[in-house]
């Protein structure tokens, strides 16, 4: 199971349609143009043109499995309880703010407040309710969190 936007479903299918369509022709393209070359035990150009095929072909069945296995993020939300998709607020002992959006795994972006429903921060927020206590174990050790707000 995969959590995503609609957003970010129509984004990683239209990865997958470039990947299958525009990348493997260009890349059946470049070993076609390659093998031409003649010998192909050292030919370089074939050997990265296979190393892209392999790469290329891996992440289309990454794609087709997100795919597959998405479940689309409700915009219902049940009010003041962190779900994915939660906009949260949290503030530690130090009366320092911060703000985090619950996405899936697929969606992640730390360094824009995006965490994984499945990392050690998402996991201690899901299903915590407005000005619940949560603890978090960071490498630094366990930090405490109240929540302030859920949008």
């Amino acid at each position: 199971m995969t959590y995503v936007s609609t957003k970010k479903l129509k984004e990683l299918k239209k990865e997958l349609e470039q990947k299958k369509i525009i990348t493997r022709q260009k890349i059946s393209q470049r070993i076609q143009e390659a093998k031409a070359l003649g010998d192909l035990s050292e030919n370089a150009d074939y050997a990265e043109a296979k190393e892209q095929q392999a790469f290329n072909e891996g992440r289309i069945i990454e794609l087709e499995n997100l795919i597959s296995n998405a479940i689309i993020v409700s915009k219902k939300r049940i009010k003041n309880v962190v779900q994915i998709g939660s906009k949260v607020t949290v503030k530690n002992k130090n009366n320092k703010k911060k703000e985090f959006i619950i996405t899936g795994s697929a969606e992640t972006d730390p360094e824009k407040g995006k965490i994984s429903n499945e990392s050690p921060f998402g996991r201690a927020f899901l299903n915590s309710k407005l000005n619940d206590f949560v603890q978090v174990q960071t490498p630094r050790g366990r930090v405490k969190y109240k929540i302030i707000k859920i949008k």
